[in-house]
C-alpha cells in the first residue's frame, strides 16, 4: 500500500518523493528558446534602445554618461565595452532585441541564464534587464564596482528589489545568474544558490524584450569614472532562455 502511495505522490508531483525541495529550478532538457548570438543582426540591435529618450544615444536624465554606439567592437563581441570621449561622454555599447528582425521577448515562464565577467572599473554600470512600451522592466542584475560585493536584483514591473550582498562577488569576477520570470513571483539565482523571491511576479501576460549594456554613471547615484580612467568593459560567456 506504502509502495502505491509514493508512486501515486510521483506521478502527481512529478518528482521522486522524499527528496527535499531545495527551491532550485530545473533546467529544460529541451533546446532553449533562445541562444544568444551576439554577432547576429537578426537576434539584435546595436546602439539604440527606446528604453533611451528617443531612442538614445544619451539617457543624461537617468544620470548616465553613456553615448550609445553601432561600433561592433563596443558589443558584438560579447564584450561590452565602454571609453571616454573629448566631449565627456562615454562611448558604450548596448543590444537588444527590440527592432531586431526575430524580435524575440521573454515572457511569463521563461527561465534566463548567464554567466558575466564583472567589470572592475569605478563607474560602470553593466546590466542585464528586459523592457517593452515604455516599462516591463525587470533587471537579471545591475552592478557598481564602488559597491563589489553587492548585485541589484529588481522588479519594476510589480515593485520588489533586493540587495543582494554575496563574498563570491567581486570585481573582475565571474558570476552566474538564473532568473525566473513567474506570474506570481520573479526569482532570483546567483552562482546556482536561490537568492530571491519577490512574491509580486509579472503578470499572466507580460511580455519583453532584452537588453544587455554597459553603461556609465554621471556620480548622482555612485562615483563618476575617474580622470585617469578611459576605457572599461564587463564580458557575457552565454545567455539563453528556456521555455516551459
Amino acid at each position: 500500500m506504502l509502495t502505491q502511495v509514493l508512486t501515486w505522490l510521483r506521478r502527481l508531483t512529478g518528482r521522486s518523493t522524499g527528496t527535499p525541495d531545495t527551491g532550485a529550478t530545473p533546467t529544460s532538457a529541451r533546446a532553449p528558446a533562445f541562444t544568444a548570438d551576439f554577432r547576429s543582426a537578426t537576434q539584435w540591435v546595436a546602439g539604440r534602445s527606446w528604453a533611451y529618450p528617443n531612442g538614445g544615444p544619451t539617457n543624461t536624465g537617468d544620470n548616465k554618461l553613456d553615448y550609445l554606439v553601432t561600433d561592433p567592437s563596443y558589443s558584438r563581441t560579447g564584450t561590452f565595452r565602454a571609453t571616454r570621449r573629448p566631449d565627456g561622454k562615454w562611448s558604450a555599447g548596448l543590444l537588444t532585441t527590440e527592432g531586431s528582425d526575430e524580435g524575440f521577448m521573454v515572457r511569463t515562464g521563461d527561465v534566463l541564464e548567464s554567466r558575466v565577467r564583472l567589470p572592475a572599473e569605478i563607474g560602470a554600470w553593466p546590466a542585464i534587464w528586459t523592457w517593452r512600451d515604455g516599462g516591463n522592466e525587470i533587471d537579471v542584475f545591475e552592478y557598481h564596482p564602488d559597491n563589489p560585493d553587492l548585485l541589484e536584483l529588481s522588479n519594476h514591473v510589480k515593485g520588489g528589489s533586493r540587495y543582494h550582498r554575496d563574498s563570491g562577488i567581486a570585481p573582475g569576477g565571474w558570476v552566474d545568474l538564473k532568473v525566473e520570470f513567474g506570474s506570481r513571483s520573479v526569482v532570483w539565482w546567483v552562482n546556482g544558490t536561490r537568492v530571491f523571491a519577490d512574491r509580486r511576479g509579472v503578470g499572466r501576460n507580460w511580455r519583453a524584450y532584452l537588453i544587455v549594456n554597459l553603461s556609465v554613471c554621471a556620480g548622482r547615484y555612485h562615483p563618476a569614472p575617474e580622470p585617469g580612467v578611459s576605457q572599461m568593459s564587463y564580458e557575457v560567456e552565454y545567455l539563453r532562455v528556456h521555455r516551459p
